[in-house]
């Protein structure tokens, strides 16, 4: 069958793939400006993009903030008209700086997750700008739309399901991802469609859902539109593209890691997260990095305890030094095995078969 185009408000995407974020600087405009040129979503991270500014040591938030301006207006331009999103976390110090920095430069939907968006339709209201959550448990969604009803009379524009086999950080704990990989996790999404369902009639509007997390082929976006899905996101299939923002090293470290390479740890945000064990993973099991500057990314970091900085080791995974940085990814990285490009990808994607 035909892949249907993705109905976002008053937006459409050919193409039902929304290309999700990664940080640091994994997805940044390159990327989602491609992304989009070919009929899907393209998402910028909103996870410290200034990080090769000049004085993003000294000022990281007007160093993020005129980065993320950057790519948001980079982005549209590449994608000649396309849908640009920016994938904003609520852990993030300044949240509220980045959502105004979206909607001052044009960015077309926020996604927002790692911790509960509360706040996001109080900080969007009076623009145009469409809000999505991502939910993970089914008690997420009914504990977050029940909040924006009750306090913004607002439902979301797009709800994000995140499964647990999605990489970088995720909203369950290590013993649900364990136990999701013996039942798996259609029957939590059929209960999140019913949820979105009651307020779909309640504000009679439609509110399409998306799933994540291990989405890798055709197949596996056909069986989640054959669940009522409008759509997938789908994040790691996109690092081995050439236009990808990342260093050709980490792209390689993803063609390079084998199924007993890809793991749980406990991410200094204070949530459950999947990445490649690597040297600096297995020097963690036993020592502590010493942290020397503080770039003041998260709202609650206690740098006296966390057993690294998260920016400084997800930046040297940025820019290629792999052995000594934090490697988010997805369950199914192992699977990748060459180079694409954002082009030849969304048509293997979206051709029928």
């Amino acid at each position: 069958m035909s892949l249907p185009p993705l109905q976002i408000g008053s937006l459409t995407a050919s193409i039902p793939i929304i290309q999700g974020g990664m940080g640091v600087g994994i997805s940044l405009s390159s990327l989602a400006g491609a992304v989009a040129k070919e009929g899907g979503i393209g998402v910028i991270s909103a996870a410290q993009p200034g990080f090769l500014e000049p004085d993003f040591a000294v000022n990281p938030l007007a160093a993020n903030l005129r980065a993320l301006t950057k790519h948001i207006r980079r982005a549209k331009e590449i994608s000649n008209g396309g849908i640009i999103g920016v994938n904003i976390m609520c852990a993030l110090s300044h949240y509220e700086d980045y959502v105004r920095c979206c909607i001052e430069n044009g960015a077309d939907l926020i996604i927002s997750g790692a911790g509960l968006p509360s706040e996001l339709p109080k900080y969007t209201s009076g623009s145009s700008i469409l809000i999505a959550p991502i939910v993970s448990p089914p008690r997420t969604a009914k504990v977050l739309l029940r909040l924006w009803d009750l306090h913004y009379q607002r439902v979301p524009d797009l709800v994000v399901i995140e499964g647990p086999k999605a990489g970088g950080h995720l909203g369950y704990s290590p013993e649900s991802v364990a136990a999701y990989a013996d039942t798996g996790y259609d029957m939590e999404i059929l209960e999140i469609l019913q949820i979105v369902k009651t307020y779909e009639k309640k504000y009679s509007r439609s509110i399409p859902v998306v799933f994540a997390g291990g989405v890798f082929d055709r197949k596996d976006i056909d069986h989640y539109l054959s669940l009522g899905c409008a759509g997938v996101q789908m994040a790691t299939r996109f690092v081995v593209t050439e236009e990808c923002d990342a260093d050709p090293r980490y792209k390689q470290a993803y063609l390079d890691a084998s199924r007993e390479d890809i793991t749980l740890i406990h991410s200094p945000v204070g949530m459950p997260g999947r990445a490649i064990r690597n040297p600096f993973l297995k020097e963690r099991e036993t020592e502590r990095e010493k942290i020397t500057h503080c770039y003041q990314c998260l709202k609650k970091c206690d740098k006296t305890s966390i057993p690294y900085c998260i920016t400084t080791a997800l930046t040297r995974a940025a820019q290629g030094d792999v052995d000594h940085a934090l490697l988010f990814c997805g369950e199914n990285a192992w699977r990748l095995n060459q180079m694409t490009t954002v082009h030849d990808l969304m048509q293997e994607l979206s051709t029928d078969i």
